[in-house]
């Protein structure tokens, strides 16, 4: 099914899980043909899928992914990028005296 929607992260993983449970294949096929416009190329979005089915995950399903593990990803970025400024060389930003 993933090469009709577009899965960008593990919540998309959990919530396409979910809507495959509740409905058939060719009827999430179906759905993502219905949310491209004409013309248009790519995948549909998990969340577009969702609205056009009228149905909504439950909390767990779409707050799975947003544990420890995601907030300590962002965290070693933020950390990562802190390391980088830090190692730049100083430049000297006084003015002279005059």
């Amino acid at each position: 099914m993933e090469h009709r929607v577009r899965v960008r992260n593990e919540s998309d993983r959990r919530t396409l899980a979910w809507l495959r449970e509740r409905t058939s294949d060719a009827a999430l096929a179906t759905t993502a043909q219905a949310c491209m416009t004409p013309g248009q190329l790519g995948k549909a979005y998990v969340s577009q899928l969702c609205r056009r089915l009228g149905l909504r995950p439950p909390w767990q399903v779409r707050e799975a992914a947003t544990g420890a593990a995601a907030h300590s990803e962002v965290g070693d970025r933020h950390l990562a990028a802190i390391r980088q400024i830090l190692a730049r060389p100083q430049v000297e930003t006084r003015r002279p005296a005059g």
